[in-house]
């Protein structure tokens, strides 16, 4: 496998985008208006590197905000710098919940059996774990709560390895996880490698954010980064340590080297506090 560290993605915002009129807005050189700019620096994120994309623009290569999203988006709440957070938004689950999961197979625009294994052994993970929510893999996408479908091959060879939304209002998880398909044919990742990635994505679906936002660099390198609150929330998730740790090896750290993170004990204490 290859010494890289991939990044994990997140999609901020649960609206469905609508365009903006970029002819009346001065523009950078990538052609993002200058007010998209000025509204991410304000919400906390770095917009270098920000690419247009078919959900909105994607900043800090894995995070996806919508158009609508940033047009009701307020300034960034700073909170302190701890391990685990939610977002406001968490799942309904009436006392037990299923949420089904649907993934195509074969074919053009479908997983491998490989894949397929990582997806159900993030699902027996989860469901190992006595929650109020239980997942599910079905064999249609009629009625699933979440479509895990394929990145575009422009966004797989770029490197983009998932990306992934947050509760809506009304309780129900994330309906939609886009994935790499080429994990095991372009990075040699392990079935549990695929899973510790996929059970990442459903993390989100389900409202945890990564449990190093305020600083990236902690499993991603680099200079410090703070995704920001972003509107969604970042609340710290009661019971968990008082720092992020790449050592750790929380299945919800930023970045991965493709290995396999199974849930730590802090992750485990974040999952059976919201559910």
């Amino acid at each position: 496998m290859k010494s890289v560290k991939f990044m994990l993605g997140i999609a901020c915002g649960v609206m469905m985008f609508a365009s903006c009129n970029e002819d009346q807005a001065s523009t950078t050189s990538t052609g993002v208006p200058e007010t998209v700019i000025t509204k991410l620096k304000a919400m906390g994120f770095n917009p270098e590197g920000i690419q247009r994309v078919e959900e909105g623009y994607r900043i800090e290569r894995d995070i996806i905000i919508t158009d609508e999203f940033l047009e009701h988006a307020g300034s960034e709440n700073v909170v302190p710098e701890l391990e685990q957070y939610s977002t406001n938004n968490l799942v309904s689950t009436g006392g037990g919940r299923v949420i089904t999961l649907y993934a195509p197979v074969g074919g053009k625009n479908g997983y491998s059996a490989g894949m397929i294994a990582g997806l159900d052994l993030a699902i027996a993970r989860y469901n190992a774990e006595g929650l109020s929510i239980t997942f599910q893999r079905v064999t249609s996408s009629s009625g699933a709560d979440i479509t895990m479908s394929r990145l575009t091959k422009r966004d797989e060879s770029r490197g983009v390895l998932g990306s992934a939304g947050f509760p809506t209002a009304s309780g129900d998880p994330y309906n939609q996880i886009k994935m790499s398909g080429v994990l095991e044919s372009s990075y040699g990742l392990s079935t549990q490698g695929i899973a510790t990635i996929i059970a990442h994505e459903m993390g989100h679906c389900i409202g945890l954010r990564h449990t190093d936002y305020y600083n990236r660099a902690i499993s991603c390198g680099g200079a410090a980064s703070n995704e920001g609150d972003g509107g969604v929330g970042a609340n710290l998730i009661p019971g968990t340590p008082a720092t992020a740790t790449a050592a750790a090896k929380s299945y919800m750290l930023s970045c991965t080297d493709g290995s396999d993170r199974p849930f730590n004990n802090d992750d485990k204490t974040a999952l059976n506090y919201l559910y």
